[in-house]
């Protein structure tokens, strides 16, 4: 449990350092205008980061960081680019967020220890039977009964809810974007065309071998940006169980990426 006191106290220099921000860019009627636009976007994308969160990450410290990361966006935003200010926007809010959560370590060590244990599971069975592994056939493996299996899977969806969300930065930019938009859009030279043509093929093949359910999942969440539970009303099945396959099919992702990657 994080001391609230010390949670408040973070929250007033992240508010300060939102509002040192703002005053260093000179902000003109048109920016107001515009960082009061975009506020719900903060709000948007901070409840959403905070689903599947400990109860003890207070929303508010989300939104404090997306706003600085809103203003942030307003500020040093190019409309030369032929880039939306929104578009622009969700990647640096998104970006702040993600920041900060990882400033809080929030995940405990014996959970971050279990999802290394399915994934090394994953691992060594799709190297032996070259495909993916079922549910059943890795539980076999970790010599754990079903019921132990998707409580594991339970503890270990707060390591992957931020996955494909987290911010990588391009080599020849030098710009951050989330992992799942980089299977997507124009680039901005021909090195980073290289770059993510070839991640784009790699994923794009990891992605067939996962079961429809699966690719399912990863499409309405992250590009549809559905929740959990609306993506359980589309498939007929419980909030539980899309958390479930949401997780078996980042860390079935992770594990092969892994592999190529390093």
């Amino acid at each position: 449990m994080v001391d609230r006191n010390t949670s408040d106290g973070r929250r007033v220099k992240q508010n300060q350092r939102g509002l040192n921000t703002y005053h260093k860019m000179l902000p003109t009627p048109k920016r107001d205008e515009l960082v009061k636009k975009h506020l719900k976007l903060v709000s948007f994308i901070a409840s959403r980061l905070a689903i599947g969160l400990p109860d003890w990450i207070d929303k508010r410290d989300l939104v404090s960081a997306g706003v600085i990361g809103l203003i942030d966006a307003v500020n040093n935003f190019d409309t030369g680019r032929g880039v939306k200010l929104e578009t622009y926007a969700k990647t640096r809010i998104r970006g702040a967020i993600i920041d900060e959560l990882r400033s809080l370590d929030w995940i405990p060590r014996s959970t971050r220890a279990k999802s290394r244990e399915i994934e090394r599971a994953i691992s060594k069975l799709n190297s032996e039977m070259n495909r993916f592994p079922t549910d059943e056939e890795i539980a076999n493996e970790l010599e754990w009964d079903m019921k132990k299996y998707y409580k594991a899977l339970g503890q270990v969806s707060i390591t992957t809810l931020l996955s494909l969300d987290e911010m990588v930065s391009t080599t020849a930019s030098g710009e951050s974007v989330r992992r799942i938009d980089m299977l997507q859009g124009d680039t901005s030279s021909p090195l980073d065309s290289i770059e993510r043509k070839e991640l784009l093929d790699t994923v794009a093949n990891i992605l067939k071998e996962l079961t429809e359910k699966e690719r399912l999942v990863i499409a309405l969440y992250y590009y549809e940006e559905l929740t959990l539970k609306e993506i359980g009303i589309v498939l007929k099945v419980t909030e539980s169980r899309v958390s479930q396959i949401h997780t078996t099919a980042i860390l079935k992702l992770r594990t092969r990426l892994s592999s190529v990657y390093g």
